[in-house]
């Protein structure tokens, strides 16, 4: 590290957990993160003043106004422009020596396919069932350990799943593929503002973890936040043998 990013950086040296090794980590890491709504604008910025060096951001929508109650990477200013170019301008501005990739496009099995092998950790940031079963598979199968976090009302999970760990369970070994969800969104149930950035920033906690390499990550327990009580629950998950992505068997 050079003399600006050991001051930058002062406070994450201080703490034995992180401290030189930890921080070069960091700078050293690429982050995928997919969905740059309420998840990923809490996320994202965290990940980006902790000194992560690369961050690639993945969605297909554009700022909407209804979005900016709780999206906080985005403004009025952005309305109309894609989402991941909204957020590369933000974390521009928040550290300019991350490097920040913009995709605008819908994550699918070819695009993590070609992302996967360059990065070190994919945050799980969208809304829909579907599409976290794909980024689980993906993950799975290039080995790659997943944050996966969710927010809807006023509940929130997060968990993280990491293949490279034996007892690891997926996200298939809690849900299913084979199950059928409605889905719902934000847009029609609602969403409590700062519930996004809660979980968000939890999810980011966890990815530095994982990528420092201290601490429990919650791997193998998945946490639950109720926003009305301020009550945070644990549950803890096995890994499934018989689980049709990650099962022993595959």
């Amino acid at each position: 590290m050079n003399d600006a990013q050991l001051l930058r950086f002062s406070r994450h040296l201080l703490l034995e957990d992180i401290d030189v090794e930890g921080q070069e980590k960091l700078l050293n890491a690429h982050a995928l993160v997919i969905g740059a709504g309420g998840l990923g604008s809490a996320a994202a910025p965290y990940l980006a003043a902790a000194g992560v060096g690369q961050i690639t951001l993945v969605d297909h929508d554009e700022v909407d106004l209804t979005n900016l109650q709780r999206q906080i990477m985005h403004s009025e200013a952005m309305i109309g422009k894609s989402k991941v170019e909204s957020g590369k301008h933000f974390l521009h501005q928040l550290n300019p020596n991350t490097q920040v990739h913009a995709i605008q496009s819908k994550a699918d099995t070819s695009l993590l396919d070609n992302l996967l092998p360059g990065v070190d950790i994919v945050l799980d940031c969208t809304d829909n069932f579907k599409t976290r079963q794909m980024i689980n598979a993906s993950c799975v199968k290039h080995q790659k350990p997943l944050v996966s976090g969710s927010a809807l009302r006023f509940d929130g999970q997060v968990s993280v799943f990491d293949p490279r760990q034996h007892q690891s369970p997926c996200y298939a070994c809690i849900f299913s593929p084979d199950e059928t969800f409605e889905e719902v969104s934000c847009a029609s149930m609602g969403i409590f503002s700062p519930l996004v950035g809660i979980i968000g920033a939890i999810q980011a906690a966890q990815a530095l973890q994982v990528l420092i390499q201290f601490g429990q990550p919650l791997v193998g327990r998945m946490l639950l936040w109720n926003a009305r009580t301020t009550q945070v629950d644990q549950l803890h998950i096995a890994r499934n043998p018989d689980c049709p992505v990650c099962g022993k068997d595959l």
